[in-house]
């Protein structure tokens, strides 16, 4: 795994010099403390820090053709690299390194673009082509790797795997967008098409960018989309049976490594999948660890050590706090932007604990987007088959009516929140899912802004991205809809981003064999009784692993990384709460109202509301602010 970074002139071949280049990349050290490169031609440079996994002495980069006519520099892993450079070995290609790098560089003299569809893996990369004076940008098609852009006042375009990586050429102007504060409050990370940072963007999943000399910079063309409109026709068991062949193929294809590889151990269904296809792959013992909390109800250290010692595996197990918020401001820097996830705190943790044993680690993300694992799946398609009993006029006047007036619990576990189920109710489901995933909701969010801020938003709202993203979907019905928004927005904005910067900022690479993409396509073909049965999500992943793990494991509650932010800003972080609404820095921006902030903090801090979460994300926001701004 590495960083990237690079600087291209669109409109004339414009020196670079290395020492910018290098500044850039230097600024991400942490994604490649083993070695770093620059390499610089006219109107172009690449940037490049290693992280050794795969053939550790020939994989230098920035990496060239013999000819000097192609270079790349790449952050990901090409899981399928030996079968493309067979391939490419057929047409011609000669190859001077076992590196899975040198196959950008042939595929991309063989198929250009069309190279993407047959890469199998995550990754982002930028390839400079001498004979088109042409700059390639592409990424995978989950959002694996991250890749940031922006042009800058000269007119070059400036790339790299982290904002910090652009922030660090020092022509480049920081100011904040307040679009993108909108879009944080609403779903609780900056998403793929947003920075906090204006001029900034993110190249979204599964896109790429084809920037030519003398041409205007592009938008992104999306080279892969996931397809929920088919549906699989085969009897479950035959079903199962191909689910276990693809996730035995997604886990083999990951453990291909130079350096010592183990495998993150939740107790969960997809962790523990996971670590079953490993040691079946193995010849000695898989290394897993896990990470155990000093609350019984947050711990799950015994159910990974009943999957450690059923697959006899390497196991290391800590204990951390609960309160783990000293990570804070560690967490700031290694996201750059704000970020809202609290679950970051104990992710960082057990990436940091994996690391003192390995370099590469195996996790189980992406399964609940995939087969619809997340509660909320169930809910909102218990919802939709509601909605389908009456007309929308007659649903939104008969439960918009009742939800306005009943009373709010936002206290409440979700299925005695009435007055939210009502209100969802009252509308479609591509306006009323968005709300449900997102953390602060439109109301609240619209009483912390001052008319200022109002006014600059003209309209923009955080929900709207998804309702357009389901809208649009290539679906069957609701779930469909909703599992293509997640895998569209939530899993590259939120999932994603933050196992690469907590396992990044140990230098760590993360692997995600769950979000193998014919994984993936696969589960959006089974019709959505497969995936929620009988209360169940993930039901045919789960019957089809019932062979390899425990039924207390397979059938258990989901419990994942939960973090008590809500006890923190009544206990030890509640004078932080309190402070918020006498930040200079939120002060500065004039987008926020201080009574409103100090009366959310004094209403949580007493018991009287529940506004832990809202807390969390402006305590997160004004520490990033003050970093970035500050």
């Amino acid at each position: 795994m590495c960083g990237i970074a690079g600087l291209y002139y669109p409109n004339i071949a414009k020196p670079v010099d290395p020492a910018r280049v290098a500044q850039m990349s230097d600024a991400q050290a942490h994604r490649g403390p083993d070695g770093s490169g620059v390499w610089t031609a006219p109107g172009v440079g690449l940037g490049h820090r290693r992280l050794s996994i795969i053939d550790l002495g020939g994989g230098a980069q920035p990496m060239l053709t013999p000819d000097q006519q192609i270079a790349v520099t790449y952050n990901g892993e090409i899981y399928n690299f030996q079968e493309v450079r067979a391939e490419l070995e057929r047409l011609g290609a000669q190859f001077l390194t076992h590196s899975d790098t040198e196959v950008l560089l042939h595929g991309w003299r063989a198929w250009g673009p069309d190279m993407l569809a047959r890469l199998n893996g995550m990754f982002a990369f930028a390839l400079y082509d001498a004979k088109s004076k042409s700059l390639f940008l592409a990424r995978d098609r989950f959002g694996v790797k991250p890749l940031h852009y922006a042009q800058l006042s000269d007119g070059a375009v400036a790339f790299a795997s982290e904002l910090k990586g652009i922030l660090a050429h020092p022509s480049f102007r920081r100011v904040p967008d307040f679009r993108a504060v909108e879009d944080y409050l609403g779903l609780g990370y900056v998403p793929d098409d947003a920075s906090i940072v204006a001029g900034v963007k993110k190249l979204p999943a599964g896109h790429f960018m084809l920037i030519e000399r003398g041409k205007p910079v592009p938008q992104p063309v999306q080279w892969w989309d996931i397809d929920f409109s088919q549906r699989a026709t085969g009897k479950p068991k035959d079903l199962q049976a191909e689910l276990v062949e693809h996730l035995r193929a997604a886990v083999t294809s990951r453990m291909i490594s130079d350096v010592p590889l183990g495998a993150f151990l939740s107790g969960g269904v997809d962790s523990s999948a996971v670590v079953a296809m490993m040691a079946e792959a193995s010849r000695s013992a898989v290394k897993t660890c896990t990470i155990g909390f000093d609350v019984a109800d947050h711990d799950e250290t015994s159910h990974a050590q009943l999957i450690a010692d059923r697959f006899a595996t390497e196991h290391r197990a800590r204990k951390v706090a609960a309160d783990d918020f000293a990570l804070i401001d560690t967490l700031v820097d290694a996201f750059d932007e704000p970020f809202a996830d609290a679950s970051a705190l104990p992710t960082y943790r057990v990436c940091e604990l994996a690391r003192e044993n390995v370099t590469v680690a195996l996790s189980g993300d992406g399964a609940d987007e995939a087969f619809a694992g997340y509660r909320r799946y169930k809910f909102f398609a218990a919802e939709e088959r509601m909605r389908g009993l009456l007309p929308g006029g007659l649903r939104s006047g008969v439960f918009g009516t009742l939800g306005k007036y009943f009373p709010k619990a936002d206290w409440a576990p979700r299925p005695f929140r009435a007055k939210t189920t009502l209100l969802a109710l009252a509308e479609g489901g591509e306006y009323a899912y968005p709300k449900a995933v997102g953390v602060t909701g439109p109301e609240l969010r619209h009483r912390l802004y001052t008319r200022k801020a109002l006014k600059a938003l003209a309209g923009h709202n955080a929900e709207q991205r998804y309702t357009d993203t389901m809208r649009l979907a290539p679906a069957r019905d609701g779930l469909d809809r909703a599992q293509y928004a997640d895998i569209k927005h939530y899993l590259p904005g939120d999932i994603l981003t933050k196992v690469d910067r907590t396992s990044m900022a140990v230098s760590l690479e993360a692997r995600e064999p769950l979000l193998d993409y014919r994984l993936v396509e696969f589960a959006a073909t089974l019709p959505p009784s497969m995936r929620i049965r009988s209360g169940q999500g993930k039901w045919l992943m789960k019957k089809a692993l019932e062979p390899w793990l425990p039924r207390d494991i397979l059938y258990r509650p989901k419990m994942g990384f939960v973090t008590p932010i809500s006890a923190w800003f009544r206990t030890a972080l509640a004078d932080e709460a309190a402070a918020l609404a006498r930040s200079k820095v939120l002060a500065d921006t004039g987008w926020f109202d201080a009574a409103t902030i100090q009366a959310l903090a004094a209403d949580h801090r007493s018991g009287r509301a529940e506004h832990g979460r809202t807390l969390w994300q402006l305590l997160m926001l004004e520490r990033s602010l003050t970093r970035l701004f500050g």
